[in-house]
C-alpha cells in the first residue's frame, strides 16, 4: 500500500510539517484535540512557498492543480474553504489560551484562599497555645507560692517547738539540705523534710534554729526562669508583628483580643466565601408625609444611603426635606423594607384613650348656663346670686363676653354660671354656652314676653339635650304677668310645672332678690337628678368659652374643666395651638395651682390665640402637642385649599359676572375676645344684599398693629376697632397713611355704621314723573335744523329740560331729549297746556303727523339697607 494512495490509516508518522489535528466535541461539553496526519498530495514542500506565504501556497498549489483536488470544487469554493478552516484554527487557538488563563487564575484563587486559611489557623494555634503556656505559667507561679507559704509556716513552728524545749542537745553533723543532699529537688520541699534541731551548730559554731536559706545561685535561677515565663508571656500577648501594631505600640489604644477574635472571624468566613447575614426586613410606618431622615431612622438605615437613594432616582434632596408617601415607599422597597401606610390622623387617636371606671368617678358641681332676650335681666340676675356687679361695668348695660362664675347655694352646693349675651349677634356665643353645660336658665321678662332671641335660646337648649329651667324675672314690677309668659312658651313646647308640665318655673326679680333661694334650690334638684358625675385622676378635657389677646399675659383661654384637673406645667393641645400651663387664674382673679371638673379658669402660656369652642386636652409630651398643632393646622389649610380647587373656571366666571355690578366695603376687625370678633363677622357678613355687600378682609383678636394698618392701606378699608386701641407705632403709621380707625364698644353702634356706609353704596332709585303731552299737527323742514314738529299741549306742561318720548300708535319708538322748544319764532323754557309750539328733537327726525309726544322729568330717591 503506497502513500498516496488516500487509504493510509491516521499515525503520527511522516514527521512534523505533516501533522494535524482534529477537535474533537463530546456530550458534556468537553473538547480534545487528536493530531493526526495528512495526505502527502495536499502538502506543498517548505523551500518551494514564497516567504510570509505558506499559508497561501499551500492554497496555490491546490488551486493549481485541478487532480489533486476533489471532484466538483471550484477554484473560489477551495479558497473559501482554506480560508474557513484558518479562522476555525485560530479561533480554536484563541479559545484554548482564554480557558488555559481561566483555569490558571482560578487555580491562584484557590491556592490564595488555602494559604489565608492555613494562616488564620496557624494564627489560631499559636494563639491556643500562648494561652496554654499563659495558664500553665499561672498555674507553676500559684504553685510556687503555696510552696513558699507552707514552708514559712513550718519555719514560724520549728522557732516555736524550739523556744518551748529550751534545752541543749547532742552535738551532731549539721543535717544537709534538701538542695545540697539532692539538686533536683527543690529547696523548700527539703526544708519542709529536714528541719533542724533546736540549737543545732555546724563546724564553725553554733546556728540558729531556722529553715535553711536557699543559695544566691538556686534564687538568681528562679529569677531567670520567672523573668524568661514574663517575657514569653508577654511575646505570646504581643501576637504577631504587624504594621499597625508597631505603629499603635508606644502610647496608642490597643484593640481587645475579643475585637482581634472578631476581626479573624469576619476574614475567615470572607475568605472561606461566607455571605453576610440577612438583612431583616421591617415594616415601616409611612404617613402621607415624613421627612427623610425619619424616615432613614423608621428603616434604620444611613441618612446618607436614602439621600443617595433618592439622588439615584433623580430629586436633589437634604435629609431635612419632606418627600410624599409615594416616593417614601420606592425608597422603602429598594431597601427591602415593606411600607405600611397610616394616616396622619393617627396622632389624635392618644388623645381621650383613658376609659373612666366606675369606682374612680365622684360627684361633679352642675354647669348651669343663663340664656334669653336681651335686656331681660341675665346678668342682673346672676349678679344679685353673685352680690357682685357686673352688668353695671359692661359698655351699653348689655354682655357682649361669654363670662364664668362659681357660686356657692345656700345648701353648700358649688354651681358653675355661664352668662351669654342676648343679642341677636351672639348666637355662636349662645350655642357654646348650651354645649357645654348641663342645666340652661332661661330668663323671660314677666313684662315682655318671649322674644326672639328668646326662642333661639330655647333651640340651642333642645338641640343640645339639656334640661331648662324657666326663670320668670321682672316679677317686682306693676306690669308683670307671668301667665302670660308661661302661656307663650307653650307655643314653643316648655310646658312649665304651674301648667301640668315637667319644666320647672321660678319667679324671681333681679332687683329685689325675690326667688333667687328658690331658683338655687331648683337648680340643685336638677342637679341630683342628672347625677353629675367625672373622674378628677386623670388628663384633663376642657372646652374654651372664651379667648382673648392680653397686651401683659398673652394668648388667654377661658375654658371650663369637663373631665380630669388641669394642673399647672400640664402640656395641652387646643385646636390649632398648644401651649404649657403657665399659670391658671379662677373666677375671682385668684391664682390656683389645679382645677378639676366644672371649674372655670384662665389658662395662660398657649402659643397663639385658639378659637372659641376648641377643646384643650392635655397630652403627654410637647413633641406630641406639637405634632398634633400641626397637623390640625396642615388639615385646616388643605380644606381650605380644596375648597378653593374645588371651583372650577364656569364657576368662577360666573361668580365674576355675578360680582362684577356689585359694590363691595372692605373692612378690618380687630375685637379684644375671640367670640365678640365672630360675632362681629358673623354680624358683619349678613349685611348687604345683590347690589352691595361688606367683605371681612381680616379679623383678630388684641390691639391694632402697624401691619393691621399696613393691610388697610393697601386695600383701602378702614379699621373697625371693638374694646381695642392701637399701639404707638400703629396709631403713628395710621395718621401718616390717612387710615380710618373706628372705636366701638357697643357692637349696636358698630353694625348700624356699617349699614349707613354700606347703604351709601347703593345706586340711586330712579323714579319717573310725567309732566304732560303734546300732539304734532304739523311737520316742518327747516334748513339747519332739520324736521321741526308743530304741537299742541293737549295736557300738562312742556319743558325745555325734561325728558321726551315719541308714541307713534301708542308704541314708543324713541326715547331722547328736546334739540329746540319754540314758540312763535322766540326759544323758550316751557310751554303750558292747550298751547301751541315747536319741537325738535336732539339726533332724531323721524316724525310725523299725528305722532304723540311724552313730557317726563326724572327724580333720584336715595336707598338704605
Amino acid at each position: 500500500m503506497s502513500d498516496t494512495d488516500g487509504k493510509k490509516p491516521l499515525g503520527l508518522g511522516g514527521g512534523g510539517p505533516r501533522s494535524g489535528s482534529v477537535k474533537q466535541s463530546f456530550s458534556h461539553g468537553r473538547t480534545h484535540a487528536v493530531v493526526v496526519e495528512t495526505k502527502r498530495k495536499r502538502v506543498v514542500v517548505p523551500a518551494q512557498a514564497k516567504p510570509g506565504t505558506a499559508a497561501g501556497g499551500a492554497g496555490a498549489s491546490h488551486l493549481g492543480d485541478p487532480s489533486k483536488r476533489p471532484a466538483g470544487i471550484s477554484d473560489a469554493e477551495m479558497q473559501r474553504r482554506l480560508d474557513a478552516l484558518r479562522s476555525a484554527k485560530a479561533r480554536e487557538q484563541e479559545d484554548a489560551a482564554r480557558r488555559a488563563a481561566e483555569e490558571k487564575e482560578r487555580e491562584e484563587e484557590r491556592q490564595r484562599r488555602r494559604e489565608e486559611i492555613e494562616a488564620k489557623e496557624r494564627e489560631d494555634r499559636q494563639r491556643e497555645a500562648a494561652l496554654r503556656a499563659k495558664a500553665e505559667e499561672e498555674e507553676r507561679v500559684k504553685r510556687e507560692a503555696e510552696e513558699e507559704a507552707k514552708a514559712k509556716a513550718a519555719a514560724r513552728k520549728a522557732d516555736v517547738l524550739g523556744t518551748q524545749r529550751r534545752q541543749p542537745a547532742a552535738p551532731e553533723a549539721p543535717a544537709k539540705t534538701a538542695a545540697e543532699a539532692d539538686p533536683g529537688v527543690p529547696a523548700d520541699r527539703g526544708a519542709g523534710q529536714s528541719r533542724p534541731r533546736p540549737g543545732a551548730t555546724d563546724a564553725t559554731g553554733p546556728r540558729p534554729a531556722t529553715t535553711p536559706r536557699k543559695t544566691e545561685r538556686e534564687r538568681e535561677n528562679r529569677d531567670t526562669d520567672r523573668g524568661a515565663a514574663r517575657r514569653g508571656e508577654g511575646d505570646r500577648r504581643a501576637g504577631k508583628l504587624t504594621l499597625s501594631a508597631a505603629t499603635n505600640e508606644e502610647g496608642g489604644r490597643q484593640r481587645s483580643l475579643a475585637a482581634m477574635k472578631r476581626k479573624q472571624e469576619k476574614a475567615r468566613q470572607k475568605a472561606m466565601g461566607f455571605s453576610k447575614p440577612e438583612k431583616q426586613a421591617r415594616d415601616v410606618q409611612l404617613p402621607e408625609t415624613i421627612v427623610i431622615s425619619e424616615l432613614a431612622n423608621r428603616m434604620a438605615e444611613r441618612a446618607a444611603d436614602v439621600v443617595k437613594s433618592l439622588m439615584k432616582m433623580g430629586m436633589m434632596v437634604t435629609m431635612n426635606q419632606s418627600i410624599d408617601a409615594d416616593t417614601a415607599e420606592l425608597v422603602i422597597g429598594e431597601f427591602g423594607h415593606r411600607a405600611v401606610r397610616v394616616s396622619d390622623a393617627d396622632v389624635e387617636q392618644s388623645i381621650d384613650t383613658v376609659v373612666d371606671k366606675a369606682d374612680d368617678l365622684i360627684t361633679r358641681s352642675p354647669v348651669v348656663t343663663i340664656m334669653g332676650h336681651v335686656d331681660h335681666g341675665k346678668t342682673s340676675l346672676l349678679d344679685k346670686i353673685r352680690k357682685a356687679t357686673v352688668a353695671t361695668g359692661e359698655a351699653g348695660g348689655i354682655t357682649q363676653h361669654i363670662g364664668a362664675y362659681q357660686v356657692k347655694a345656700p345648701n353648700g352646693q358649688l354651681i358653675t354660671f355661664l352668662d351669654t349675651p342676648g343679642h341677636a349677634a351672639f348666637t355662636s356665643m349662645r350655642a357654646r354656652g348650651a354645649q357645654v353645660t348641663d342645666i340652661v336658665v332661661l330668663v323671660v321678662a314677666a313684662d315682655d314676653a318671649v322674644m326672639p332671641q328668646t326662642v333661639e335660646a330655647i333651640s340651642h337648649a333642645k338641640a343640645a339635650g339639656v334640661p331648662i329651667i324657666v326663670a320668670i324675672n321682672k316679677i317686682d314690677k306693676p306690669s308683670a304677668n307671668p301667665t302670660k309668659v308661661r302661656t307663650d312658651l307653650l307655643q314653643h313646647e316648655i310646658v312649665v310645672e304651674a301648667m301640668s308640665g315637667d319644666v320647672q318655673d321660678v319667679e324671681v326679680s333681679a332687683h329685689t332678690g325675690q326667688g333667687i333661694d328658690n331658683l338655687l334650690e331648683a337648680i340643685a334638684i336638677q342637679a341630683e337628678v342628672l347625677d353629675l358625675k367625672a373622674n378628677p385622676n386623670r388628663a384633663a378635657r376642657a372646652a374654651v368659652v372664651e379667648a382673648k389677646l392680653d397686651v401683659g399675659r398673652g394668648p388667654v383661654a377661658t375654658v371650663l374643666v369637663q373631665n380630669g384637673t388641669l394642673k399647672k406645667g400640664d402640656i395641652f393641645v387646643v385646636g390649632e395651638k398648644w401651649g404649657k400651663v403657665r399659670a391658671l387664674v379662677n373666677d375671682k382673679g385668684e391664682t390656683v395651682l389645679e382645677a378639676g371638673p366644672s371649674v372655670p379658669v384662665e389658662v395662660l402660656g398657649l402659643d397663639g390665640t385658639p378659637s372659641a369652642g376648641d377643646t384643650l386636652d392635655v397630652v403627654a409630651s410637647e413633641a406630641q402637642a406639637r405634632e398634633i398643632a400641626d397637623y390640625r393646622e396642615k388639615a385646616t389649610k388643605d380644606k381650605r385649599a380644596a375648597a378653593g380647587a374645588a371651583t372650577t373656571l364656569e364657576q368662577l366666571m360666573a361668580k365674576a359676572k355675578a360680582d362684577k355690578d356689585v359694590a363691595v366695603l372692605p373692612v378690618i376687625v380687630k375685637a379684644d375676645v375671640q367670640g365678640s370678633a365672630e360675632a362681629i363677622v358673623q354680624a358683619l357678613e349678613k349685611v348687604g344684599n345683590d347690589e352691595v355687600r361688606i367683605r371681612i378682609l381680616h379679623y383678630g383678636v388684641g390691639a391694632i398693629t402697624d401691619s393691621d394698618v399696613g393691610l388697610a392701606d393697601a386695600s383701602g378699608a378702614p379699621i373697625l376697632a371693638f374694646n381695642v386701641r392701637p399701639n404707638a407705632t400703629a396709631r403713628a403709621s395710621a395718621q401718616q397713611k390717612s387710615v380710618e380707625i373706628r372705636y366701638y364698644s357697643i357692637i349696636y353702634d358698630l353694625l348700624d355704621d356699617m349699614k349707613q356706609a354700606a347703604s351709601g353704596m347703593l345706586k340711586a332709585e330712579i323714579r319717573e314723573h310725567f309732566i304732560g303731552y303734546a300732539k304734532i299737527l304739523e311737520v316742518f323742514r327747516i334748513t339747519g335744523t332739520g324736521n321741526v314738529a308743530g304741537c299742541l299741549v293737549t295736557e300738562g306742561i312742556a319743558r325745555r329740560s325734561a325728558g321726551v318720548r315719541l308714541l307713534r300708535d301708542n308704541v314708543v319708538i324713541h326715547e331722547g331729549t328736546l334739540k329746540t322748544l319754540k314758540r312763535h319764532k322766540d326759544e323758550v323754557k316751557e310751554v303750558q297746556s292747550g298751547t301751541e309750539c315747536g319741537m325738535a328733537f336732539e339726533r332724531y327726525e323721524d316724525i310725523r303727523q299725528g305722532d304723540v309726544i311724552e313730557i317726563f322729568e326724572r327724580e333720584e330717591i336715595q336707598r338704605s339697607l
